[in-house]
């Protein structure tokens, strides 16, 4: 098993980017893919029309996303906090017990397809 930890810069609010990252028709905008999310902690959400499902732990308003994802019968723990700095958003993330065989799929999926289009949502 492996952990990621990685930070990016994100050009907007912290309140921008939490928004972004837990609306259900945020998500869909920036993925382009349906998604199914609540900010609330216990719920079940799917991203990339399913291709990432879990469940909502924890959520701190405008600074911590705290998740668990599922690989078949793993859970992987997912935490993401926001931090405010004066032109934008630093965000860190952590996740850890990720399966071998899914590590360069899950790592190239953070950098281009969740926080690259993030990125590419605000500095439009």
């Amino acid at each position: 098993m492996k952990t990621i930890g990685r930070y990016y810069k994100i050009f907007a609010s912290p309140a921008d980017v939490y928004n972004a990252m837990t609306n259900q028709v945020m998500i869909e905008i920036w993925s382009g893919e349906k998604a199914v999310f609540k900010p609330e902690a216990g719920t079940d959400f799917s991203m990339w029309d399913g291709s990432i499902f879990g469940k909502n732990v924890k959520f701190e308003t405008d600074k911590l996303i705290k998740q668990q994802w599922f690989f078949d019968d793993i859970e992987s723990e997912v935490t993401i906090k926001l931090h405010s700095d004066k032109k934008f958003t630093s965000v860190e993330l952590r996740q850890n017990n990720i399966p071998d065989e899914a590590y360069e799929n899950i790592s190239e999926g953070w950098d281009m397809d969740y926080f690259g289009a993030l990125q590419a949502l605000f500095n439009e």
